[in-house]
């Protein structure tokens, strides 16, 4: 005859059987949302896992002499083309890399965090660059028409005129990879993932003129250039679907301030340039130590290259 259930068989429930069901919860709503990680992990990991990167590949160039023996010399408050290319070449470099280890584990793709690689790639980035010395050549011609700029001699030519004109081209186009690619990229889609592409953007653009507010000779001015620059680089996301746009006319226009018209960018100073050229006049036309960026008419050239944008790129249903 079958007897019920004794104490040996069952164990009656009590509260210490919940501890660990409701620890595990709370441990998965910390860690865990709707979609997967969620989004200020996803930044962090994308941080950390960048700093790791970027310092072994630091290490790895200079366990050879010569960028030991060079690294030294440098003046890490002056621009050389040198310097910025290899500096800005391990932040580029780091960044694309943690972003591929991201997105194996998120299972996405780099062309989900803004950076396909379509034959429509190469077209955005060479129009960029177009754009970008049409931008930073009119502010520069403005100015001029103020009598506020006058570039002077050759500072440098023939060979060594191409080779830091390369370097720097080269540089520049690094430090707009890894930036761009930064805010306009792998944080642009993951916060905006969470609160919306414009939120995300109108945050990352502030923190995007916050990185500049430790350059040497950076004003207010140049700052809220820098903000308007990424709200700018945003759109351009927005309309083309990818930051090449964005990486070209950064790219550009930090060429164009820094090497061809020699002038300084975001309040750095740099060596190599191809002018002589100066600055007359107030602060407000001229930008001061900040450079153009400072300028008044850097935001009139902003908003017609964001008007520019919206009837050249126009919105996809």
């Amino acid at each position: 005859m079958a007897s019920g259930p004794t104490s040996t068989g069952f164990r009656s429930r009590t509260d210490d059987d919940r501890i660990p069901s409701s620890f595990q919860r709370r441990v998965h709503w910390i860690f865990l949302g709707p979609s997967g990680i969620r989004t200020g992990w996803r930044i962090l990991n994308s941080v950390w896992l960048w700093i790791v990167i970027a310092t072994a590949l630091t290490l790895a160039l200079v366990a050879f002499p010569a960028v030991r023996s060079w690294v030294p010399t440098q003046n890490l408050r002056v621009v050389t083309p040198t310097l910025l290319f290899f500096s800005e070449g391990i932040g580029a470099i780091a960044a694309i890399l943690s972003a591929l280890v991201l997105a194996r584990f998120e299972k996405r793709s780099l062309a989900d965090y803004g950076l396909p690689f379509v034959r429509a790639s190469g077209k955005y980035l060479g129009q960029g660059l177009l754009v970008g010395f049409a931008m930073v050549s009119a502010l520069m011609g403005l100015i001029a028409a103020m009598s506020g700029f006058s570039p002077g001699a050759l500072a440098i030519g023939g060979s060594e005129a191409w080779r830091s004109g390369l370097l720097y081209a080269l540089g520049f186009m690094m430090l707009a990879v890894f930036e761009e690619f930064s805010f306009r990229g792998y944080f642009q889609a993951t916060l905006a993932s969470a609160i919306g592409f414009w939120p995300a953007a109108a945050l990352l653009s502030f923190g995007f003129g916050g990185i500049h507010i430790g350059n040497p000779g950076e004003t207010i001015a140049g700052v809220s250039a820098a903000v308007a620059f990424g709200l700018l680089a945003a759109f351009s996301l927005r309309r083309t679907g990818g930051i090449w746009l964005a990486i070209g006319m950064h790219a550009a226009w930090d060429w164009g301030q820094t090497y061809f018209y020699s002038v300084p960018d975001s309040g750095m100073q740099a060596t190599g340039h191809l002018l002589n050229s100066s600055f007359h006049g107030p602060n407000w036309l001229t930008g001061g130590s900040a450079g153009p960026e400072g300028s008044v008419f850097v935001f009139a050239v902003l908003a017609l290259t964001a008007a520019a944008i919206h009837y050249v790129y126009p919105a996809k249903r």
